[in-house]
């Protein structure tokens, strides 16, 4: 069930739709850190180029010194920064997957505008955080690693997969379906933290994860028709 689900959303991002909006993603991540780096330059030239006039050659280390700061920085920050702007587009990508391989279902509910960035904020300090643990102990070698995809799947398992199953539940029987299949649901997360794990590939992971869930929420809904259904009724 799951791996059918994760070859179906790889399978999905060799599609025209899903290059849109992965396109659409780091196009405007690198947008913005163009902008902060024009922002950052013309705040030093207005406010502390003129204090150091008299040293030219301090201004100029400077200006570079910043430069090289946000190049280092723009590393570490695409990825999550990616990721939240494409959480700007999951609903998107979850209709696509829906109309495509589920017509007979419908299409789900897409998420208003303010709980859309709401996700977005919370998916990427997620992220952040999760990644900062492992950061912390990175001393431990294996334990690190261990603790990085265990965390890190949990969080993404969870949040990708409430994100799809809140397409066509409310949040009470969304998290009633999340309870009963923590197993697979862990263990997808874990296969969209090792797809994180991998440089560039993981500025596709917002996209991979929606399309993967929309397919996992899915399997378990035809898999446990009748525990759904009682899940429905209990929550």
């Amino acid at each position: 069930m799951v791996i059918e689900s994760a070859r179906l959303a790889a399978a999905e991002l060799l599609k025209p739709k899903f290059r849109s909006v992965l396109l659409k993603s780091i196009g405007l991540t690198i947008l913005l850190f163009i902008g902060a780096w024009i922002g950052m330059e013309m705040l030093f030239s207005t406010f502390l180029a003129p204090i150091l006039g008299p040293w030219p050659w301090v201004s100029t280390a400077i200006l570079w010194l910043m430069s090289a700061g946000l190049v280092v920085g723009a590393g570490f920050l695409l990825a999550p920064v990616t990721a939240l702007v494409a959480g700007l587009f999951l609903d998107d990508v979850a209709e696509y997957v829906e109309q495509e391989h589920y017509p007979a279902d419908g299409t789900g509910k897409a998420m208003p505008v303010g709980p859309s960035i709401w996700f977005a904020l919370r998916f990427t300090a997620v992220v952040i955080a999760a990644n900062l643990v492992a950061l912390l102990l990175v001393l431990l070698p294996g334990i690190n690693v261990a603790i990085f995809f265990l965390v890190n799947g949990y969080l993404l398992g969870r949040e990708y997969f409430m994100f799809a199953a809140m397409r066509f539940h409310s949040e009470d029987e969304a998290t009633a379906m999340r309870k009963a299949n923590s197993a697979p649901i862990l263990f997808a997360g874990l296969i969209v933290a090792g797809f994180m794990a991998v440089p560039l590939l993981n500025l596709a992971t917002p996209v991979f994860a929606a399309a993967l869930m929309v397919h996992l929420n899915k399997a378990i809904e035809r898999q446990y028709p009748a525990r759904a259904s009682r899940l429905e009724r209990a929550a």
